[in-house]
């Protein structure tokens, strides 16, 4: 399965990460950032794209996935420490998400939300049809989105989950991480303070991390879910008192509890009785262990959370990032005003000159700053020139007579015209600059997305290519392997199904029972001493957990490693009921995932014809291949039995020892009801090429052949073990 992930870096993000590669699956990222970011852990393909990216579609249909898992509440990308502006964009990423994702055909889309949605709380546990309330701008944020998921589930027909987690805890690593905590919260109050306040009434649910991500992946990998909302709860509600005094007990005696009333206290327990009823996943995480590492934790690496390292900034740098933009702003006036000194000087110099009479330097003055500012500063400094040329003036006149001498109106005019015309033209050719700088890079952004996404592909095409071609486990390779079967003897495939089996899983113990009913199952083959560790016969439904996980036709995975259980099992079916078992002891913990499962149920399904085909005809054999009126096989049936059964004992896939007994031909039919009392449903009997009346004792070494031969002799025959076979 592709899956693609959205989000940027964080603890929940990784272990969902490790989580989906455990169990074969292909991850890929959307980071959210433009740049390149650390503390991912790896993945098959990470894309750098922001969630406004015009690229988004083209990333989507790159990876072409089967599900995509949006962080949402949980992503670190958006600081809600600044909720209100954060808001507005973490709204615009989930419908720029949703509206590239809505292209996709049979793509599942999972939108992570949390608890805050309910801000009241209830004095019941929540169920998902509850009505929500925003009590702040991220709230309010979150019940948004989730109303656009179901916009597109319910009138776009797209398949959108909505997972509600309820508040998730885990062993923090930096102190932001422990004040988004509510354990770890209380225990660094605890650790700088030595108390704690509580409310006994503000009560919620602990959800461990880990058990949160077997959640949501229980429903991504689900084929279908009966809804469109789930909450994802430990449903073991705690009260902020309980929780405190827990802390106190494993920190020690000295941390003293305040009981408090805060305004805000209220119980805010979700419901997970929905999930608990569709799916089979079960906490593994008690609070109380969870707690306990926890406080370990922080009290072993109390410097982290207490000794806080912030940089403290001087009086200077704290007033620069304080009014750093009024300086930036005021910086051009200052520089006109500055300036406006020495042509103010220089004009006073030119009056009067015989050569330098008819320059005009206030024009030079107010054309050099709409050249290099533009409109703004132009004015500003066509008035200082206007000032400066009144002062000027009224060295020889009065301020009256510069007034009514029409020449100043006409120099004014002049001077602002020119300041504003010049410094207009100045501004549209760097908005025009900018524009296309914009488009250039813009151009070029998209191109570079282009590059990074082909490449993409080509990686992809390149592995999926060697997957077909080369790989071992292509579909090619295992159906020219299966399909040999079909070129052995029917006596013979049981035998070499099991080679097949370890051959393609590359697993070096696997044994195949076969299922009778009496409720037993039987080893028919094995490839090893340890696959024969569970004995010949076996009660296959007391073996619980296997069998409910066959009976539904789903592979059964030992992930509790219990040693009376193979590490994985898969069942053969003929008209919807278990005839044969076939299960793997050797796998690495590693192997043990999704995508094993995956090969053993395609491997099952290609051997299945063939093994059922022989088995049928086995079975056609024994029951049309006899002596008249008896359950003796006939010389010809007998003997290719045993040949095969002898073939498969040289290669060690399974046990067996052949009697003769002694007795004539004409007291077959009496010995056949006595002989067949003292036999198991698996063992033979049958007649050879010298008329001699033989037993074949599947999956029995000599010694316990011998028991068999005593037990003939007290029943009055005489039988014998024969070592080897006439050919």
């Amino acid at each position: 399965m592709n899956v693609l992930l959205i989000g940027g870096p964080g603890s929940l993000t990784n272990r969902m990460i490790v989580k989906l590669k455990k169990e074969g699956h292909r991850v890929s990222l959307l980071t959210g950032e433009s740049y390149a970011r650390k503390g991912y852990e790896k993945v098959f393909e990470t894309y750098s794209f922001t969630y406004d990216s015009d690229s988004l579609k083209e990333i989507f249909e790159s990876v072409c996935p089967d599900c995509i898992l949006f962080m949402g509440a949980y992503d670190t990308n958006f600081n809600w420490n600044e909720s209100e502006r954060e808001a507005g964009r973490f709204i615009s990423a989930v419908m720029n998400i949703l509206l590239s994702y809505s292209v996709q055909k049979n793509t599942r889309f999972f939108f992570l939300s949390s608890d805050e949605v309910f801000g009241q709380g209830n004095s019941e546990d929540i169920k998902e049809e509850d009505a929500v309330w925003g009590d702040s701008a991220k709230t309010t944020a979150l019940i948004q989105a989730e109303e656009i998921c179901r916009d597109f589930s319910e009138n776009w027909g797209k398949d959108v989950t909505v997972l509600r987690l309820d508040h998730l805890y885990q062993i923090p690593k930096t102190i932001a991480e422990a004040i988004q905590n509510p354990c770890a919260s209380l225990c660094m109050s605890a650790l700088k303070a030595n108390y704690i306040s509580a409310d006994k009434e503000n009560i919620y649910s602990l959800l461990y991390e880990d058990d949160a991500v077997e959640f949501i992946y229980e429903v991504m990998a689900a084929k279908h879910r009966e809804y469109s909302f789930y909450h994802l709860s430990s449903g073991d509600p705690v009260s902020e008192w309980q929780l405190a005094q827990e802390i106190k007990e494993v920190l020690g005696g000295h941390i003293t509890v305040l009981e408090v009333k805060r305004a805000d206290s209220r119980r805010r327990v979700l419901s997970n009785e929905r999930f608990s009823e569709e799916f089979p996943s079960k906490i593994r995480h008690e609070r109380e262990e969870g707690v306990k590492k926890i406080v370990k934790y922080m009290k072993k690496n109390r410097a982290v959370f207490v000794d806080e390292t912030e940089e403290k900034l001087s009086l200077g740098k704290r007033m620069l990032r304080q009014f750093g933009w009024f300086l930036k702003a005021i910086f051009p006036f200052l520089e006109n005003m500055v300036c406006f000194i020495p042509f103010f000087m220089l004009n006073n110099r030119t009056v009067g000159s015989q050569y330098f009479s008819r320059l005009d330097f206030y024009l030079f003055y107010v054309l050099l700053f709409a050249i290099v500012h533009g409109q703004h500063q132009a004015l500003f400094s066509a008035v200082l020139a206007v000032c400066g040329y009144l002062f000027r003036q009224m060295y020889t006149r009065s301020g009256f007579e510069v007034m009514l001498d029409y020449t100043t109106y006409v120099w004014m005019a002049q001077l602002f015209i020119l300041g504003l015309v010049v410094g207009y033209m100045r501004d549209q050719i760097r908005d025009i600059r900018q524009e296309s700088a914009e488009i250039q890079e813009n151009l070029n952004h998209q191109l570079g997305d282009i590059k990074d996404i082909n490449n993409s592909n080509v990686r992809v095409k390149d592995v999926l290519e060697q997957q077909v071609v080369d790989q071992k486990d292509s579909i090619g390779k295992i159906y020219s392997i299966t399909s040999s079967l079909e070129r052995y003897m029917p006596e013979e495939v049981l035998f070499h199904a099991v080679e097949i089996v370890r051959d393609l899983l590359n697993c070096p113990d696997v044994a195949i029972y076969t299922v009778h009913h009496s409720g037993y199952a039987r080893m028919f083959s094995a490839t090893s001493e340890q696959a024969r560790k569970l004995g010949n016969s076996i009660l296959y439904q007391d073996m619980t957990d296997m069998y409910e996980a066959l009976k539904e036709q789903r592979v059964y995975i030992n992930r509790n490693l219990d040693a009376s259980y193979p590490l994985m099992a898969n069942a053969i079916y003929d008209n919807e009921e278990i005839q044969m078992i076939l299960m793997l002891w050797g796998l690495p913990w590693e192997r043990m995932t999704l995508g094993e499962a995956n090969r053993l149920v395609v491997v099952s399904y290609l051997i299945q014809n063939a093994v059922l085909r022989a088995n049928r005809y086995l079975a056609a054999l024994e029951e049309r291949r006899y002596l008249a009126d008896t359950k003796i096989l006939e010389a010809e049936a007998f003997t290719s039995l045993v040949q095969a059964y002898y073939n498969a004992k040289k290669k060690n896939l399974t046990e067996c020892t052949l009697l003769r007994i002694e007795c004539d031909s004409a007291t077959f039919k009496r010995s056949e009801e006595i002989l067949l009392d003292n036999l198991r449903q698996t063992d033979y009997l049958g007649t050879m090429d010298d008329g001699k009346l033989y037993v074949l004792l599947s999956n029995t070494v000599k010694t316990e052949a011998q028991i068999v031969v005593n037990r003939f002799m007290k029943a009055g025959f005489n039988s014998r073990i024969i070592d080897r076979i006439a050919r």
